[in-house]
């Protein structure tokens, strides 16, 4: 079961049914109801049963909230007041952003169930303060849609029964210590009006505020002192002289909270000049039937230009997109999509498996002019006229600039990042290559929104990285193959220089079909073929094994196939590195950095132990990580 709602009561035999049939009237089904009843001596818990709720013993809020969560059975827990109402797919909203953002516990905003404008403006006060202080001081304004996983309750002990007001806040704030807290943005949740009818808005509004202010100050605050009870009687008089404190303690907090919210707006409207003078060139997004995005993508090898292919094809019917990439990327996308945009690149040069430093370094000087008019200006142009919503980047450089130039959101997709983003292991002599990689990959993508990474290792990200990862993106072709074993072992280069490998795989008594020569042609042992995505999968579908650099995708799609891998890195190149190092890690086969023969033939004295390893992992597909960006475009766009 997913989620289990539970919900205190004490003589709700008015309110409750109305929570009741929302619930029931949610297109989310996967959900048990559960009452926590403090001895009702009116219809309550007779009205619970009828309607198929779970029935326990409550008391106190806090205390139902505890008893209802021990029989609780669902992954994730929803707290209500029994007073409230749900909104149309509250329950699909409420846990679609809940899981995207990955969070431990969250709170839902509130909506007046009445018409009268100044109960619609305090509760939208109410939001937007809640919104404004989530990140330094969780809380909330009520148990109004507390949602949290249920591995969490039980680790920091359910709600505080000692408290008889403010236990919503203790809880949120005990578990936002560890785990991330947001006051969700879609799900709105109906509540009831009667406490402000009952009290008055004036009274209600000095309970929270004192309430509020002790919260911020670290102080504990008793439903004693705010002549609140369980239940929403009437209040039992107070003497006068205690309200007229709260009415002055009240009045001291709004004064204190004027006087932050005009040098808060004096501080922006400074600020705000300040940035228009910086970056006068903000874009003015206008309304549209389809929300444009731009996706840029490195033109460096395919794999970058495959998985983005993938991921546009799934988007295009949604959003107006248009791609900018350059070199072999932009020769394969543009066969598949329309508003393909050819814009300058940067690419390794490689000798002999080998990146060579030196020339990688003069062809982006010499062709750096160049690249700056067809990639940046082309780019620039283009979000000018046509004034994008969100750019999208598969480690492209030019894209990034422009987000920045522009103010246009940024989103990047790729795999490369989970060298900066997570908290990987490499071999220790390639300290020096992982800090030189870092520093270049953080000069390609400068602070997107997120990093939405694919990856077939899964280390954990960093503290404090806005980054999320998911298994990798895959062709459908690939994904409709049934993978067989037969006598031939596919060999995959992404540098076509690599002369030394083929002339030992001649020594070996295996039968290879090579791709990356651009050559088709038959020698000895050896089967050349030019590249032709059909028959490459069919090649790999009825392989026995694979033997490749470090390249991702090729990679990746070997593993979901259950191909054991032999990875030889290109000597230089960090990632490819990292790559192989994995699919050894992992037991998923062999790397090695240069040509090792006696490693390749203990690779294949070897496959059946792969095989197991590679027979034990479980079936992906992509829907999460398009899902995962269609979110992330609506979010910030």
């Amino acid at each position: 079961m997913i989620l289990s709602i539970v919900i205190p009561t004490y003589n709700e035999e008015e309110y409750l049914p109305v929570l009741l049939d929302s619930i029931k009237e949610q297109n989310f089904k996967d959900y048990e109801v559960i009452i926590a009843d403090a001895n009702s001596t009116d219809k309550t818990r007779e009205i619970a049963e009828d309607y198929g709720c779970v029935v326990v013993d409550g008391g106190m809020p806090a205390v139902g909230r505890n008893r209802g969560a021990e029989v609780a059975q669902g992954e994730y827990i929803l707290f209500l007041d029994s007073d409230l109402k749900l909104t149309d797919e509250y329950l699909n909203d409420l846990l679609y952003e809940f899981r995207m953002e990955r969070l431990g516990i969250g709170i839902t905003q509130m909506t007046p169930l009445s018409e009268k404008t100044l109960d619609k403006i305090t509760h939208t006060f109410a939001n937007i303060f809640m919104m404004s202080v989530e990140s330094i001081k969780p809380h909330g304004a009520g148990c109004y849609g507390i949602i949290v996983k249920k591995s969490l309750h039980d680790e920091f002990g359910g709600f505080n029964e000692e408290l008889t007001f403010g236990e919503d806040t203790d809880y949120i704030e005990r578990i936002a210590k560890k785990e991330r807290f947001k006051v969700l943005r879609k799900p709105k949740i109906g509540v009831s009006t009667r406490r402000l009818e009952e009290e008055g808005l004036l009274t209600v509004a000095r309970q929270y505020s004192k309430s509020t202010f002790n919260d911020f100050i670290g102080k504990r605050t008793d439903a004693e002192s705010l002549n609140y009870g369980f239940g929403h009687s009437n209040p039992s008089g107070a003497s006068r002289k205690r309200l007229d404190e709260i009415a002055i303690e009240s009045e001291n907090i709004i004064k204190l909270k004027e006087d932050f919210d005009k040098r808060n707006n004096d501080f922006k409207k400074a600020t705000k000049r300040l940035k228009n003078a910086q970056y006068p060139l903000k874009l003015k997004i206008p309304n549209r039937d389809k929300k444009v995005v731009f996706y840029t993508v490195c033109g460096e090898g395919l794999g970058h230009a495959i998985r983005s292919g993938v991921i546009i094809d799934a988007i295009k019917e949604k959003y107006d997109v248009h791609i900018f990439t350059s070199e072999r990327a932009y020769s394969y996308l543009s066969e598949k999509f329309d508003n393909v945009y050819e814009i300058g690149g940067f690419n390794t040069v490689y000798e002999n498996n080998q990146v060579s430093n030196r020339k990688t370094f003069y062809n982006a000087l010499k062709n750096n002019p160049h690249n700056l008019k067809e990639g940046y200006e082309i780019l620039y142009k283009k979000a000018r006229q046509l004034k994008p919503n969100v750019i999208v980047t598969d480690f492209e450089i030019y894209g990034s600039m422009v987000s920045k130039l522009l103010k246009i959101p940024l989103i990047s997709l790729d795999n490369i990042h989970m060298i900066t983003q997570t908290k990987i292991d490499y071999p220790p002599k390639h300290k020096a290559a992982l800090l030189k990689s870092k520093t270049i990959i953080k000069g390609y993508v400068i602070k997107p929104k997120i990093h939405i990474l694919t990856s077939f290792f899964y280390p954990k990200i960093k503290p404090h990285k806005r980054a999320v990862i998911y298994p990798p993106v895959l062709r459908e072709d690939i994904l409709k193959l049934k993978p067989t074993v037969e006598d031939h072992i596919v060999v995959y280069q992404t540098s076509s220089n690599n002369i030394k490998l083929v002339n030992q795989l001649k020594k070996l008594d295996e039968n290879f079909i090579i791709y990356g020569f651009n050559t088709s042609k038959k020698d000895e042992n050896l089967q050349f073929r030019e590249f032709s995505e059909q028959q490459l999968y069919e090649d790999l579908s009825t392989s026995k094994a694979v033997i490749a650099n470090g390249g991702f995708t090729f990679i990746s799609e070997s593993l979901y196939l259950k191909k054991p891998t032999f990875s030889i890195p290109a000597s230089g190149n960090f990632e490819q590195v990292l790559n192989g190092f994995y699919v050894e890690k992992l037991g998923f086969g062999q790397y090695n950095e240069g040509i090792n023969m006696k490693k390749i033939k203990n690779f294949l004295d070897n496959l059946p132990k792969y095989q197991k390893r590679l027979n034990e992992i479980k079936k992906t597909n992509n829907n999460g990580i398009i899902n995962e960006l269609i979110y992330r475009i609506e979010k910030y766009s």
